[in-house]
């Protein structure tokens, strides 16, 4: 019997993240699967995590030709990221809707701001129904760390955490979203470069919990 509800439950689990997608930053010329366009000169390093992708903060990106979340009407995006000072204001990673070839404006957003060596999350989401950003002032972090950072959402609250903890809610209405594409290290429109590094990216078009998410760095 114990067997049995052991496997039932290792079924369960695996169900649930069947609909989870993640990237890994091992590689500058694809990235989950797909082929990427490159900026600047972004490096693949070595760090105590394993490969990660370093951006410079002045002209290196990465555009991925996917939107990993198109579809979902609930989601977790999480990330686990260095951020390693620079300007002010930094949106490092962008997921865009795309219509008829064209970003439609509807998108998510992970961005950052930098100050006096420190940093806070700002987590942004924009579709036809609703938009809304979590910006965690009152939240600062050292730069210089490795953070794991998720956004979610369960068809009526968007949260944002920092290392499994929950730092910014809203209630708001978010349709799904189309197809389209990714920037990692620049908004997609090429301005408010990032400084750091990034490991790894999981998507999945459900709520997790924060007992769910990717270990935070700190427990590696």
């Amino acid at each position: 019997m114990l067997h049995m509800r052991l496997a039932l439950c290792l079924l369960a689990a695996s169900a649930a993240f069947a609909q989870s997608t993640t990237w890994t930053f091992d590689n500058i010329r694809r990235i989950g699967g797909h082929t990427t366009e490159v900026l600047g000169d972004p490096k693949v390093i070595d760090t105590k995590l394993g490969k990660a992708i370093l951006f410079d903060g002045k002209d290196d990106a990465i555009f991925v030709p996917n939107h990993p979340l198109a579809g979902a009407t609930t989601f977790t995006w999480e990330a686990i990221f260095r951020p390693d000072g620079g300007p002010f204001e930094q949106r490092w990673f962008h997921l865009a809707e795309q219509a008829n070839g064209a970003d439609t404006g509807h998108r998510m957003l992970f961005e950052i701001r930098v100050a006096n060596g420190q940093w806070y999350l700002d987590s942004f989401t924009a579709s036809s129904t609703g938009s809304k950003a979590l910006l965690s002032k009152d939240h600062l972090h050292p730069i210089g760390q490795w953070y794991h950072v998720a956004s979610v959402y369960d068809g009526k609250t968007f949260r944002n955490y920092v290392n499994g903890k929950l730092e910014g809610s809203a209630d708001v209405q978010f349709a799904p979203q189309g197809n389209g594409r990714s920037s990692i290290g620049v908004r997609i429109n090429k301005v408010h470069y990032f400084q750091g590094a990034v490991h790894l990216s999981r998507f999945t078009k459900r709520a997790l919990r924060p007992e769910e998410f990717l270990p935070a760095p700190a427990l590696h």
